[in-house]
């Protein structure tokens, strides 16, 4: 299977297995100390806090074509400037349960 199925195929399994939201707040909890700990040398990772080496987390979360499946894809197939992480699965999920939490409502 190409790595472009692979990733989509990963995609659906990560956005399948969201859950209702009080589940999915210890993961968006989770996904705010990886981002803390492997984003924010790059990104913004607070609403509000500014970076200009990459995009800030608000405006990536509000961004209506960077989806779920989207970013999942991203962070699983990264492209240059950003370095690959090598980040598992559920830190994936879990960084992009933080990046829902941060939509505008």
């Amino acid at each position: 299977m190409g790595d472009w199925r692979r990733a989509a195929v990963a995609a659906a399994m990560l956005c399948g297995a969201a859950g209702s939201a009080a589940a999915q707040e210890p993961t968006a909890v989770l996904g705010h100390e990886i981002a803390v700990r492997a984003c924010a040398s790059c990104h913004a990772v607070e609403p509000g806090a500014a970076n200009d080496i990459a995009p800030p987390f608000f405006e990536i979360a509000n961004d209506p074509e960077r989806t779920r499946a989207f970013l999942i894809g991203w962070l699983m197939n990264p492209h240059p400037p950003m370095p690959d992480l090598s980040l598992t699965n559920a830190e994936i999920a879990a960084l992009v349960a933080y990046l829902d939490s941060l939509k505008a409502r």
